[in-house]
């Protein structure tokens, strides 16, 4: 096409099931815009006169709506076999990006993303509009982190495939980001925007979904019935004051939700405060690589690695410092990551182990005993990653197979350092050709190690 309505076509942007988006040329302002072309299909007049009747709306709603970050809208143009909008273009991208576990954004840049998109669902709900729709792939990033909410006024989101991503009831996508009275088909207000506001937040901080399950019926039933996990379960390296905030953004009971998107943006600001102004991405790099580079590792795919660095925690310890008590209680465990260690029992050094190692693990994976029968202490500085078994078992069920395989491959291995010991100790053994004893073995049956395997 070269021209869609005044517009004249610079270039084609994305296409989806229902809708394709243009960079177009703006001949009244000489600025860019972005135009999505919506053909109305002969083989579905339901589904075309719900569109232009959506088309229509979002007109409506445009002349209301003037916020920085709201996407503005400037033609809502309704024709027999089609309709476009022109609306602000945006260079940058949508927050999908940055709700990966490999790509998230250090703490202060999510909290201010979100305290914008805050402010915005607060202008327009005073305008009385609520959208519906909010999820990262709604909402634009600039290359200077000030994000613009799309799509308002909308049902669903025009320039997706509406039976993969829709996020709506009448569609058969994930209803991930919808608050349980939108699943429940109730009468929605503001409030459901600051609930899938508070899923996003949430998304953005640990690079996973609040609730998770196999099947859609699941998943249902879990946003309607039960309640998050604690933000810091999954990343320990944030602060507890954003756990009550992602828990009243999540409420289900409407009255203890936050009211309006004003409400919430100031309890973010209260945190936003106390967080280093640094951008950890470097040191997240540094301690990717650092990890890559251990024999533990190697088979971890890079996104489970990632989602290791979200739940565990980094300590460097000083010389003589105990990582691990004997007849304690615990379920956390963790890697070497630099320096030595010794192990003990009763007093008495059993061995030393270095870099890439792993310790406590067996009080992890015992089903019932979580006693430690060892003490570790730290024979020189030493970088250790702690891991929690609570926050583990929040993860991924790829990363926890993946995981427990290489916490058992561990033990097997260190099974049969012990055997080879055991062995040095031992008598001569039956000759495997004739499975005859030697003298020695005749002689002194009582010799070397003296273990015997008790009938089962």
């Amino acid at each position: 096409m070269k021209n869609i309505g005044k517009y004249k076509v610079v270039k084609e942007l994305g296409k989806g099931a229902t809708a394709t988006v243009y960079l177009c040329d703006d001949p009244d302002t000489q600025q860019q815009v972005a135009v999505k072309l919506v053909r109305f299909g002969k083989d579905n007049a339901a589904m075309s006169r719900r569109l232009r009747k959506l088309f229509q709306t979002e007109g409506v709603t445009a002349s209301r709506l003037d916020h920085p970050n709201i996407v503005r809208i400037y033609d809502a143009i309704v024709e027999d076999d089609y309709a476009y909008l022109a609306m602000e273009y945006v260079e940058g991208e949508s927050l999908e990006k940055h709700c990966r576990i490999d790509k998230l954004l250090p703490m202060h840049r999510v909290v201010a993303i979100i305290f914008k998109c805050c402010l915005a669902l607060d202008h327009a709900y005073r305008q009385g509009v609520i959208h519906r729709d909010i999820k990262p792939a709604n909402i634009m990033l600039t290359a200077n982190d000030e994000p613009k909410i799309a799509d308002f006024g909308l049902a669903l989101n025009l320039q997706k495939d509406m039976d993969r991503d829709s996020t709506f009831i009448m569609g058969v996508g994930s209803p991930a980001y919808m608050s349980p009275e939108q699943i429940k088909g109730y009468a929605l207000n503001q409030k459901t925007d600051l609930y899938s506001l508070g899923v996003v937040l949430f998304q953005m901080l640990t690079g996973r979904l609040p609730f998770r399950a196999n099947n859609q019926a699941t998943l249902v039933y879990k946003i309607i019935n039960t309640d998050a996990p604690p933000v810091t379960a999954l990343n320990p390296s944030l602060p507890e004051s954003v756990n009550p905030i992602i828990k009243k953004s999540l409420e289900k009971d409407l009255y203890t939700r936050y009211k309006n998107g004003a409400e919430m943006a100031k309890d973010l600001s209260t945190v936003r405060f106390q967080i280093w102004e640094e951008d950890d991405t470097e040191q997240d790099i540094r301690h990717f690589e650092a990890l890559r580079k251990l024999d533990f590792f190697t088979e971890f795919e890079n996104v489970e690695l990632w989602e290791v660095l979200r739940v565990a925690v980094w300590r460097e310890l000083a010389s003589g410092v105990a990582i691990v008590r004997e007849g304690e209680t615990s379920q956390t465990f963790g890697i070497i990551v630099r320096g030595f260690v010794e192990v003990s029992i009763h007093g008495r050094a059993l061995c030393r182990l270095g870099a890439s190692e792993v310790v406590g693990e067996i009080a992890y994976l015992h089903p019932t005993n979580k006693t430690r029968h060892a003490s570790v202490v730290t024979l020189e500085p030493t970088l250790f990653l702690e891991i929690s078994a609570s926050a583990l078992a929040l993860s991924s069920e790829e990363l926890l197979e993946r995981m427990r395989n290489g916490l058992i491959a561990k033990m097997i291995d260190r099974m049969r350092k012990v055997n080879e010991i055991a062995a040095a100790q031992g008598a001569p053994a039956v000759d495997v050709g004739t499975g005859s004893l030697s003298g020695a073995s005749r002689s002194s049956p009582g010799s070397g190690l003296d273990l015997e395997l008790a009938p089962m």
